[in-house]
């Protein structure tokens, strides 16, 4: 732990004739070596202390058993459960495993600390496998011995925005084994089997025109589609590694990365008959502008094959039909907004019977909601939900029972409509059945049969608890686990406040927590600080019980209110309450956190909202430095790291997503560079060297704007850091930031 030595306050002690003036802020006693000192006491003591919470629950492969691992006063043990037996008990003798691990890999192994998170269970759930040391373990349940079986393979992993390999070597069998498609030249050929004779189906493919490799061949073996592609010019982002860990000079490195406008690759679907070598091009009209093309699937009696559509600017998806007898086209469904499709976010489709039917997932009506489609005719026979509430997620079709087991927010009015909760419904919209209902939010582990369910549920001013469930009526079958929360009782802890207020309509509920340090006195005045994350792919309000997420109540301990809440523009709501991003991401809410704060500095009078300060990371980098420039008479004060703060600048699919296309002036209205010349109040900019998430040069941009508007800000690049809030460094250099300009002192000296 890190020791402070507290600097003299400059000035301040040798103004006692201000005292009176000046009390009110409580400006002597904040900020200092003690609360800072409280603040890590306090992390230390909160880390790894809620017991009998299972962080995620997994079931084995044979739907027997379900395993967990939680945290106990005596460290970290698995769990396994068995449901038919009705029996809790530890997955495997941690004692054992560990004295056998420890003298197999010449470790000193503790038997409540092991080496590793997972396990997967094997051999009829009589054995289980680990991965620990650089190796592959075997452990017999029953037997109680460990062996070693294999060295872990540590395969490279495909950077997230590389492109995938189109023009794979690999040939692909037909499902009969009688044919085998491969590239040869850029052009699809396929081989008897029988006869070893090579048939060329495509002389048009060229280097700047190809042939896909992935190719899918119908159920039959008669058929088989390709996509012909047109390849788009790959778009480099570049990093100077200025202190790589192997060498002394800097690395020069790159990576694929496109952004908003650039050239997509064009993909179109070939259809081809085998047996008479016939190639059948297919109509484009109704996929020619395409963002993408996806999820290509054959009937299963081969009469068809079906892929999805995402046009630019995501205001169109279809889903297309394709006659494989003759390659006409025809569209199954045709969504269509005038903003955006969450097509990342809240896209679901299910075929039923072979696409006699389909269940698709639409936002319509103003809310996200499921949809029977007749597959023969392309036309809605039923909106199998409905109301003023969100489905959330698809866990289960049933087609013989015709049943859907889907996750659901909203339902409850009287319950925070963020929370998640479990139902099932039939194919027509009757027997809608709540499988959850305590006033909470609720996590729920299906069984591959869908008989049963593990729930943990809890809300941020109540513990977890987890159960076993019925999948049919949600009644309990076993209860698992009940958190104990008193080692952070112990130490203080004040759960935090669940507020709502009014949004900038006069008529939306907006959600948000309010954080209080351990000693807070409501007869003090003291700073707010936002944590701001205004992604519209999401909301980011926690609605658990915050057993990991805990940097808000250190920030907290150093004498501020910490606050956080959704704003419009976030998802998860209605369609109107998320459409507000739409071209717009600077707006990120702003009229409502402020009309949020506001009122709740009414109520209580402790929350200064004279001093508000702000802080994000990634697009709430974005947001919090657009605090500063677009609301500067509310936002006083703002730390952001890696932001993307010109969406112009940072990845296609999310901004384009959000942001339209093509490019227009809505770019440059949003822009933080652009808009730099605006900022009052005090900026600290904290940057990733080496960021492949957000390109480092959107902030560098902002650095540069900045200056030459002759703006007065703080700047930290952290070397050799990716895609980060700037780790252990950042988070000091952020608390001391605000404690510097909320509370006007200088925070202590740091020492190790």
């Amino acid at each position: 732990m890190q020791t402070f030595i507290r600097r003299a306050y400059q000035g301040l002690v040798m103004l006692p004739l201000l005292t009176g003036l000046l009390s009110p802020l409580s400006v002597f006693s904040q900020g200092t070596a003690e609360d800072y000192k409280r603040s890590e006491t306090l992390k230390n003591k909160l880390k790894d202390k809620v017991y009998n919470a299972p962080a995620q629950v997994f079931w084995a492969k044979s739907g027997k058993i379900v395993w967990y691992a939680i945290q106990t006063p005596r460290g970290k043990e698995f769990i396994s459960v068995n449901p038919q037996t009705k029996t809790r008990q530890s997955a495997f003798d941690h004692e054992q495993l560990a004295q056998q691990l420890a003298t197999l890999s010449k470790t000193d192994t503790k038997p409540f600390s092991l080496p590793f998170n997972s396990i997967a269970y094997v051999k009829d759930d009589q054995e289980i496998e680990f991965s620990a040391e650089g190796f592959v373990w075997t452990y017999g349940l029953t037997t109680k011995s460990l062996r070693k079986k294999e060295p872990i393979r540590n395969d490279p992993q495909r950077y997230w925005a590389a492109a995938p390999n189109d023009q794979p070597e690999k040939p692909v069998y037909s499902p009969d084994s009688l044919w085998t498609s491969y590239i040869k030249n850029h052009n699809l050929y396929v081989r008897s089997e029988k006869t070893k004779t090579e048939s060329q189906l495509t002389f048009d493919g060229s280097e700047g025109e190809y042939y896909s490799g992935y190719v899918q061949w119908s159920p039959d073996s008669k058929k088989l589609v390709a996509n012909k592609i047109r390849p788009n010019q790959k778009h480099l982002i570049y990093f100077v590694r200025s202190s790589p860990e192997d060498q002394l000079q800097p690395k020069l490195e790159s990576r694929e990365y496109l952004k908003p406008g650039d050239a997509l690759p064009i993909r179109r679907p070939h259809l081809f008959l085998v047996e008479e070598k016939k190639h059948i091009p297919i109509d484009d009209a109704l996929f020619n502008h395409q963002y993408n093309i996806s999820r290509i699937d054959w009937r299963k009696d081969s009469r068809a094959f079906s892929f999805e559509y995402n046009q630019r600017g995501h205001q169109v998806y279809r889903v297309l039909e394709v006659n494989a007898a003759n390659g006409a086209i025809r569209a199954l469904i045709d969504e269509q907004s005038p903003t955006f499709i969450d097509y990342s976010g809240k896209k679901y489709r299910y075929d039923v019977a072979d696409g006699k039917e389909i269940i698709w997932a639409s936002e319509r009506d103003g809310w996200n909601h499921l949809y029977l489609y007749d597959g023969v005719t392309g036309k809605v026979k039923k909106q199998i939900t409905k109301g003023e509430w969100v489905m959330r997620n698809v866990l289960n079709v049933n087609e013989e029972k015709r049943t859907i087991t889907f996750a659901a927010s909203g339902m409850n009015p009287k319950q925070d409509p963020y929370f998640t909760h479990y139902y099932r419904i039939n194919f027509d919209g009757t027997g809608l059945t709540p499988l959850t209902s305590e006033n909470a939010n609720h996590t729920g582990v299906f069984s591959s049969d869908n008989q049963l369910f593990v729930d943990t549920y809890s809300r941020v001013d109540m513990s977890p608890v987890t159960v076993l469930r019925s999948a049919a009526d949600g009644s309990v079958v076993m209860e698992l686990e009940k958190a104990d929360i008193s080692e952070w009782l112990n130490a203080g802890w004040k759960a935090p406040e669940v507020f709502t207020a009014k949004g900038r309509d006069g008529k939306t509920d907006i959600w948000g927590i309010i954080i209080r340090p351990t000693n807070f006195d409501p007869n003090k005045k003291y700073p707010i600080i936002e944590n701001i994350y205004a992604g519209p792919h999401s909301s980011f309000t926690p609605k658990t019980f915050m057993t990991y997420n805990r940097s808000m109540f250190e920030l907290a301990e150093l004498g501020f209110i910490v606050v956080q809440l959704d704003g419009m523009g976030t998802s998860n709501r209605s369609k109107a309450f998320h459409d507000v991003c739409w071209k717009n991401l600077k707006d990120a809410g702003f009229p409502d956190r402020i009309l949020w704060m506001q009122e709740a500095a009414r109520k209580y009078p402790s929350m200064d909202v004279s001093r508000v300060g702000v802080y994000g990371t990634s697009a709430g980098g974005q947001s919090s430095t657009g605090g500063l420039l677009f609301y500067p008479d509310f936002y006083k004060v703002a730390v952001s790291s890696c932001g993307c703060h010109d969406n112009r600048m940072d990845k296609i699919w999310w901004n384009e997503q959000w942001m339209g296309y093509p490019i227009g002036p809505q770019y440059e209205e949003c822009s933080n560079v652009v808009n730099a010349s605006k900022l009052q109040g005090k900026l600290m900019l904290i940057l990733g060297e080496v960021d492949d998430n957000v390109d480092p040069a959107s902030t560098m941009q902002l650095v540069n704007a900045l200056i030459k508007a002759n703006k007065d800000f703080d700047f930290l690049m952290v070397p050799n850091m990716g895609h980060s809030t700037g780790g252990e460094y950042g988070e000091r250099k952020r608390r001391d930031f605000f404690v510097r300009h909320l509370y006007k002192v200088e925070p202590p000296v740091w020492k190790e």
